[in-house]
């Protein structure tokens, strides 16, 4: 059977202007690090599910580049936005660049095995977050509602990935409106990244209310893809 790996914040430039190094030294030609992991232990009938911050392109005409190199690394892949990912678009419009094994999530569920769907969304700061106000209030419940219209199609019966790229649960916080959601539908096991550097400190990694909460910031992972072991229920 086909392996499950995971990997967000790729943070990927072809044009090499935007660096990562302030967040260490370890970001130092990081997408090199990832491609050489990724090309050494993903298989081509595998599935690779990123989180969000794929690309640091500002607009779709500028991000073709370092989607065709993803796009070439083994694996089917399913993305969904991160709060860097500014060339997102719509979902005709990314699935109409007819790259050969992208899969975007963008209110919509992605089948990668009988029985099993990703669903998921950026998501948003925590309302705890300090200066949370009335603009972060109107964003979080769009990110939710989105959240709940991808579970939404997942069809009855099947597990579900959830893919948040925000984490919808930190070290310090109680549950959000996204965990709440969440516990709502079958969702075993939900994904984020989002946090570098000092930001590890707030990660909150377990099972709380029947879910696994799983980082995948590529930091996080020594920017090492992480095999899901998933387990049929």
């Amino acid at each position: 059977m086909s392996k499950i790996w995971a990997i967000g914040d790729l943070h990927l430039d072809y044009t090499k202007d935007k660096s990562m190094d302030i967040f260490g030294q370890d970001w130092k030609d990081h997408d090199q690090k990832i491609f050489d992991y990724w090309q050494s232990h993903v298989g081509p009938e595998d599935w690779v599910l990123v989180p969000g911050d794929i690309s640091w392109a500002l607009k779709w005409g500028e991000v073709f580049q370092d989607l065709h190199a993803l796009d070439q690394l083994p694996g089917q892949k399913v993305l969904s936005k991160g709060n860097h990912d500014y060339w997102w678009t719509s979902l005709a419009k990314m699935e109409g660049a007819n790259f050969k094994s992208l899969h975007f999530i963008h209110n919509t569920a992605v089948k990668i095995r009988e029985g099993l769907y990703v669903a998921g969304t950026r998501g948003w700061i925590p309302r705890d977050a300090k200066d949370f106000d009335e603009k972060d209030e109107k964003i979080s419940l769009r990110e939710n509602q989105r959240l709940k219209n991808s579970l939404d199609q997942v069809p009855p019966g099947n597990e579900i990935i959830a893919m948040i790229h925000y984490p919808p649960l930190l070290q310090s916080f109680d549950d959000s409106a996204y965990t709440k959601t969440l516990q709502d539908y079958p969702v075993s096991l939900c994904l984020y990244g989002h946090l570098h550097g000092a930001g590890h400190r707030f990660i909150y990694e377990g099972e709380r209310d029947g879910i696994q909460y799983t980082c995948v910031a590529a930091d996080y992972l020594n920017f090492q893809c992480k095999e899901i072991l998933w387990k049929e229920k």
